[in-house]
């Protein structure tokens, strides 16, 4: 007698049925094909315990378990449940027609409890594209599971369980979550606000311009200046998330295993902050098996890059092609994947080693040519991704101690949600473009037009503070921006010559100390 049961396997952010299937014959041990990684083979083990502590028995004969279909690697633990269950309809001890009907994954201990399993929302998914009726997984992982509607979610806690509900000896309501309505309560549900800083108003301006219009920005400034607690606060005014952007970052962190028990829908967009220790592999993605990294967890939200020089060249410079394309792909000799990675790139640095180089009060103590040097630790092209350079300085006594209430990020995000729609209206023929710093050099000439007179000023600023070629671009895409706050048609001199501000580290002699 051959039994089967459905399980599914994650490759990227999507997932694929797989067909457990096994059956008993002539021979001792458990014998795995179908391309089992360690984690799957070592399931024998745990499998064993639970069938004996569940009260059930092992057979003396070889058991053969193929995962179908066979020429795909498979990994993880979540495919204990449907071995086991496999193993007692082969050997007859349970007899379970209803379970075809549904997708069941989940690992098992060793007493026949279960546990939460990487990857359900994505599985979830596949299990309602194929039409099976419901998921049967670890109830840990249920909350996750019923983002996905039209699909019933049975939680279980452990093999005996999942097998009485199998049989119908014990009745499991399908757990149900209304995700709209946690969507709705979750989404401006912020830790931090832009009230909580007093004074650099014009570091909120910058930020409110990045955020209207999706540019990177770099905060050049002194240590305590405030540049990570502004860089906390920008997700709070990007417009909210809707519904498929949420799906979408859900997917990532379901698969990297980052969502937690009893997880739900993302609301929020997501803030990654990595230290400058890490390696390209957890920057970009990949590994033996490949697993979305920091630019991945950031889709759809902000990847902060504090202390920016710190960071190894080699994982600056592996980061520019996921900038440009917005998603990067991990290639390996059988398979290549793809992980989105649309985010929002806010890096900060120190202007020197020291740290005080043109503070307002304090000196700076580096040596000539060091302050050039360690800029140079950022290159060029990685520069040249980035719209905004923003210097910061420090907030005086005064106004850290001004008690009088700041705008908010609600208000900020009003501002910034209109010029968004302004940008969508703008782009709705170009579906692979939907904010100002994505549009490339030809559509930058059609729809950043400037006046005589702004042509003037652009021409006369680049001229005096020599500014380099790529910042012509740069600067136009952030006057659009500007201009789009404004719910201006026209980009007018002002709003170039603020754009134009914003541009530091292009000048000549920036850092001639």
């Amino acid at each position: 007698m051959v039994a089967r049961v459905f399980g599914c396997a994650v490759y990227g952010v999507d997932a694929f049925t797989v067909t457990v299937e096994l059956t008993v014959g002539r021979g001792l041990g458990v014998h795995m094909s179908g391309l089992p990684d360690s984690a799957v083979k070592e399931s024998a083990h745990r499998v064993e315990s639970a069938v004996r502590a569940s009260g059930y028995k092992m057979p003396h004969n070889k058991v053969i378990v193929n995962l179908a279909p066979a020429d795909i690697r498979k990994e993880g633990t979540a495919f204990d449940l449907p071995i086991a269950l496999g193993l007692l309809m082969t050997t007859g001890q349970i007899d379970i027609p209803q379970a075809e009907k549904y997708m069941i994954m989940g690992e098992i201990a060793l007493d026949g409890q279960l546990r939460p399993i990487k990857g359900v929302l994505p599985i979830a998914i596949e299990a309602r594209n194929k039409k099976f009726k419901g998921i049967i997984l670890p109830k840990e992982n249920s909350t996750e599971a019923a983002i996905v509607n039209n699909l019933e979610v049975i939680g279980v806690e452990s093999l005996q369980e999942a097998i009485a509900f199998l049989q119908g000896d014990k009745q499991i309501a399908p757990l149900v979550v209304d995700t709209r309505e946690v969507f709705a309560y979750e989404l401006n549900n912020y830790q931090v606000d832009f009230s909580d800083v007093q004074g650099q108003e014009n570091i909120k301006r910058a930020l409110e311009i990045a955020a209207a219009g999706g540019h990177n920005v770099i905060m050049i400034g002194p240590p305590g200046a405030g540049k990570t607690m502004l860089a906390k606060r920008l997700p709070s005014i990007l417009p909210p998330l809707t519904l498929q952007e949420a799906l979408e970052t859900t997917k990532v962190h379901s698969v990297a295993g980052r969502l937690g028990s009893n997880a739900s829908l993302m609301a929020q967009r997501p803030f990654r902050a990595p230290h400058h220790t890490i390696s390209d592999v957890a920057l970009v993605g990949g590994g033996g098996h490949p697993q979305p990294g920091e630019i991945s967890l950031a889709h759809n939200g902000v990847l902060f890059l504090d202390e920016l020089p710190e960071f190894k060249r080699t994982v600056l410079e592996v980061m520019r092609q996921p900038m440009e394309e917005r998603r990067v792909t991990i290639s390996r000799a059988k398979v290549s994947l793809d992980f989105p990675a649309n985010f929002m790139l806010i890096a900060s640095m120190n202007p020197c080693p020291c740290g005080y180089y043109n503070h307002p009060e304090k000196e700076c103590v580096c040596a000539p040519g060091v302050v050039q040097r360690y800029l140079n630790k950022v290159s060029g092209p990685l520069l040249d991704r980035i719209d905004l350079h923003v210097e910061v300085t420090p907030v005086s006594f005064d106004q850290i101690a001004d008690n009088r209430k700041t705008e908010s990020s609600a208000d900020i995000r009003q501002r910034v949600v209109a010029a968004r729609n302004i940008q969508q209206q703008r782009f709705k023929d170009n579906p692979a473009v939907f904010s100002n710093a994505m549009m490339p050099s030809q559509m930058v000439r059609e729809l950043c037009v400037i006046n005589p007179a702004g042509r003037v000023l652009l021409k006369t600023a680049m001229e005096r503070l020599g500014l380099s070629a790529r910042a012509y671009d740069r600067i136009l895409k952030v006057a659009r921006t500007i201009a789009d706050l404004a719910a201006s048609d026209d980009i007018l001199i002002e709003h170039l010559a603020e754009a134009i501000q914003y541009r530091s580290l292009d000048r000549e002699n920036w850092a001639e100390g």
